[in-house]
């Protein structure tokens, strides 16, 4: 049975992300998705509020299971009994960060397995940043975005 981690901080969750977790449904048996805090950047939703909207719009696929972790991301690849790393890559500038941190990873865990996956295109130039930006702005996101995550960014941005 193939298992899979899926990490990241999802400060927002967007239809990008959804994106890599359908298709990594569909290529491992199992998916955890895993949320984490990324100490470069303060989070706007707390890691209870994305693990618990994660699991709201993951809940139609039954081998995909939300969860959190502190730590080393392969710390927490171990402890889930597995050795593959599932990674989404938007753009080249994505690339060459997620190439670095998979060689890392594997001179840190040789045995644990980073696999990439494109988004796909419609999603390339979507990241959680300019979302947050653009609605704080004034701007619609609800097509970046699943509407459960757009109410909430309205009421934490806009404070409607």
């Amino acid at each position: 049975m193939s298992k899979a981690i899926y990490a990241g901080a999802f400060d927002p969750v967007t239809n990008g992300h959804l994106d890599v977790i359908e298709r990594g449904r569909r290529m491992f048996d199992r998916l955890i998705v895993a949320v984490a805090d990324n100490p470069a950047k303060v989070p706007l939703f707390t890691k209870p509020e994305r693990v618990e909207l994660l699991k709201k719009l993951a809940a139609k696929w039954p081998n995909v299971r939300v969860d959190s972790f502190e730590g080393l991301l392969i710390d927490y690849v171990r402890f889930k009994k597995t050795n593959l790393i599932l990674r989404g890559i938007r753009t080249i500038s994505d690339f060459e960060y997620e190439f670095q941190m998979a060689l890392t990873n594997r001179a840190l865990a040789p045995d644990i397995e980073t696999v990439f996956v494109m988004t796909g295109e419609k999603y390339s130039y979507i990241s959680s940043r300019l979302i947050k930006e653009a609605i704080s702005l004034g701007g619609q996101i609800d097509i970046f975005v699943p509407k459960e995550v757009s109410e909430l960014l309205k009421k934490k941005l806009r404070k409607e």
